[in-house]
């Protein structure tokens, strides 16, 4: 575990002293959807180093934010979860998420394009309640080779990693494109006419989805 501390009488302070460092509050983010292996993570946070994320991992595990566990046979994979401690950071980090929408950039133009589990904030980042008044709707959101479930209803969205058992809308598409989507930077009719996504079950549904976590700087 890091010995650097801000040594402050101070939550925040003390807060930092765990999560404050490069990378752990992105680490953190690929794990508020569900457990990831190493290569997942990896994957996700391109530009970071094994020998960093295994430090980063260390430190996280050692300050019982994060643990390890072995998935059950077949798999038999060594993944990392987060502990309830580490999901109790959710809340702070979608305000961050909040705060910092204000400089997500309109376009995907030099901007590195993750897999869907990094971006399962992002929903949740931009959604607008008062849209989602009366919406009662479950989203299996199959992107690239991950599949999300996203669901509102209540004026509340949670989003987690698998295939809900039952959903109103399913999406097949590339990671590119969803963004696009959320964006605004690619219009669903086009895409539907072009054959660059696939939709089953209510189209309905997935133009309400879009409304209400669309990026509002950009609608």
């Amino acid at each position: 575990m890091s010995t650097r501390s801000y040594n402050q009488l101070c939550g925040l302070a003390y807060a930092l002293d765990i999560v404050g460092e490069r990378w752990t509050i992105l680490i953190i983010r690929e794990l508020l959807p569900g457990p990831r292996r190493f290569k997942d993570l990896i994957d996700g946070l391109p530009g970071i180093s094994t020998n960093l994320l295994t430090e980063r991992l260390k430190d996280l595990e050692q300050n019982r934010v994060i643990r390890r566990r072995i998935l059950p046979p077949p798999a038999g994979s060594t993944v990392y979860e987060l502990t309830a401690a580490g999901r109790a950071l959710e809340k702070s980090l979608l305000e961050l998420g909040k705060w910092g929408r204000q400089f997500v950039p309109s376009s995907m133009e030099g901007v590195n394009v993750l897999h869907v589990g990094s971006y399962a904030l992002t929903p949740k980042t931009f959604f607008r309640a008062e849209l989602a008044q009366g919406v009662n709707e479950t989203y299996a959101l199959h992107i690239g080779d991950e599949v999300q479930q996203v669901r509102i209803a209540g004026g509340e969205i949670s989003v987690q990693q698998g295939e809900p058992p039952q959903a109103d809308m399913a999406l097949y598409a590339g990671v590119p494109v969803y963004l696009g989507l959320l964006l605004g930077e690619i219009d669903l009719d086009n895409a539907l006419a072009e054959g660059i996504i696939r939709v089953e079950g209510d189209l309905d549904a997935l133009r309400r989805f879009l409304t209400i976590c669309r990026v509002p700087s950009v609608t």
